[in-house]
């Protein structure tokens, strides 16, 4: 219940019912300013949160709005969060995740030429791609969501992994952090992962999901959000003309770097 640096820099929130939340305050920029602390935090899924995580959340920290990215199927098997209990933080939902799953988007989306360390396609970033493909109304929302919060932004799906960190990383390439620190905050996931397959595998929604894959796979790896991001370069311009295209305009860009730089 405690708002913590690592050594390696990386704010965590200790909490009793979530267990990959974390502050992206404090990540150095390319400008030499920092991210600012208590604007955005990333998250696993919120349906565990203690009394005293939601006092900690609202009241300290001043969470005000939920960016929610997971399914609907999911939000319904898993039932109502005690965020929801709030009245004065609200929830937004933008799953990236199109009808028919992860399956769907695999199948929709290879990573052609963009192999991993053993040569072959990297899955995880043909996933990512998938997003930014079918869902970029998703991503948008999201952004728009965390750019108009008068406080603290929360977003979260499952992992807080691969969903969340293909949001965050947008997010932060706008606050202008540098692709490197992008991609270590993305990583730094693989310090929690055996305590979030550990969570998920206790849920009937996720389990069989789980289970399909070892610990070691589940874990992210820098080099995969690196190269996901180059795979956006090529395919989309960039991050910013990704976001032009689908309509969000310079002016919120100027506002999301404002809210989430020192």
């Amino acid at each position: 219940m405690t708002h913590l640096a690592n050594p390696e820099g990386i704010l965590w929130l200790e909490l009793d019912g979530a267990v990959n939340i974390r502050d992206v305050g404090g990540i150095p920029t390319t400008d030499g300013t920092t991210t600012a602390r208590n604007r955005l935090l990333r998250a696993d899924n919120l349906q565990d949160l203690s009394a005293a995580d939601l006092g900690l959340l609202v009241d300290t920290i001043g969470l005000d709005t939920v960016v929610d990215l997971r399914t609907a199927h999911e939000i319904d098997a898993e039932g109502p969060a005690p965020l929801r209990a709030y009245s004065r933080v609200r929830h937004v939902h933008h799953s990236l995740l199109p009808d028919g799953g992860d399956d769907a988007l695999l199948a929709r989306n290879r990573a052609d030429g963009d192999a991993g360390p053993d040569g072959e396609p990297d899955r995880v970033v043909a996933h990512y791609l998938g997003y930014v493909a079918h869902r970029p109304d998703s991503i948008v929302g999201a952004l728009r969501a965390i750019t108009d919060a008068p406080g603290a932004a929360l977003v979260h799906c499952a992992a807080g992994k691969d969903r969340t960190g293909v949001v965050t990383a947008f997010a932060l390439e706008i606050a202008g952090v540098d692709r490197e620190a992008i991609a270590a905050d993305y990583a730094a996931t693989a310090h929690r992962i055996e305590a979030i397959i550990g969570r998920l595998r206790r849920s009937e929604t996720y389990r069989e999901d789980i289970d399909r894959k070892t610990i070691d796979e589940h874990r992210p790896r820098a080099e995969s959000m690196e190269r996901f991001l180059r795979e956006v370069d090529a395919r989309h311009g960039g991050v910013r003309p990704y976001l032009h295209t689908h309509g969000f305009a310079q002016a919120e860009v100027d506002r999301l770097r404002a809210k989430l730089r020192d």
